[in-house]
């Protein structure tokens, strides 16, 4: 009887925290490597910022059944470079927004060495797993300016994520500069299309010059939270042929001096 009381009494203590349900677990992943510049990096945060903080993306986070998402917003790349700029959080009220768009704004780290998508992949689904939230779908958002050039192939952990349940989503960076005509592919959006992306829904959309970046921010967002259709395509009637997803990969090894330099 005594035991009996005792549980009883500890009850509320050792029961673990229940998750809190909300729309869309979202996970940020922002590239950072060197190939971007001290400028790219201002844009990129700032546009991130801008996004967060629209009164469209507000109102299509209302819009959902519970109203709320959860968020991340990650650095990342080489295959052990990950840097959380944003932990996870609830997306809800302008105020959130604005505490998590300062957050983002006021980061001034450099940048780090290496591209590895696959890297940042597997960082993301270990990060959902004790986020503390339930979403009804869970998202991963890849910005990234180079095809992945360290860790395992980017397709071997797009598919272990769309196993889990995962969607991938893509933001190609194809802005041209002295850097990315040495370690970018003219590509890039087709690459993400090919060997990143997957998932019910999964999309890209492209940037071609940093003016668009922010209004390609807050469309990716809105069609994010919303689970609307991207665009209609139309159908193929040619089997399309084969993208070779080692490119990054096999450019590093072309040009293995230069990767080398610390």
């Amino acid at each position: 009887m005594r035991i009996l009381t005792l549980v009883l009494f500890l009850w509320p203590v050792i029961l673990p925290a229940q998750d809190i349900e909300v729309d869309v677990e979202l996970f940020l992943a922002v590239d950072v490597s060197r190939s971007m510049n001290r400028d790219e990096l201002e844009l990129q945060r700032q546009g991130y910022s801008q996004a967060l903080m629209d009164a469209d993306v507000l109102a299509a986070i209302k819009d959902g059944p519970l109203g709320r998402i959860a968020v991340t917003y990650v650095e990342w790349a080489g295959d052990q470079a990950q840097r959380i700029v944003v932990p996870w959080q609830i997306l809800a009220t302008t105020q959130d927004a604005q505490n998590i768009a300062e957050t983002i704004a006021a980061r001034k780290s450099p940048a780090m060495r290496r591209t590895s998508i696959s890297g940042a992949l597997a960082y993301a689904m270990e990060s959902f797993e004790h986020n503390g939230f339930t979403g009804l779908r869970r998202v991963i958002d890849v910005s990234g300016d180079g095809p992945n050039n360290q860790g395992p192939p980017v397709t071997q952990l797009r598919d272990a994520a769309v196993a889990r349940g995962f969607v991938i989503n893509g933001l190609p960076l194809m802005t041209v500069d002295l850097l990315s005509e040495f370690w970018g592919i003219p590509d890039l959006d087709i690459y993400y299309e090919n060997c990143v992306i997957g998932g019910p829904g999964a999309f890209v959309v492209p940037v071609l010059s940093w003016n668009e970046f922010p209004a390609a921010i807050k469309r990716k967002l809105i069609l994010e939270v919303s689970a609307l259709p991207p665009h209609v395509r139309q159908a193929q009637f040619a089997v399309p042929s084969p993208y070779d997803c080692l490119v990054g990969e096999k450019m590093r090894e072309a040009n293995r001096t230069y990767f080398e330099i610390p």
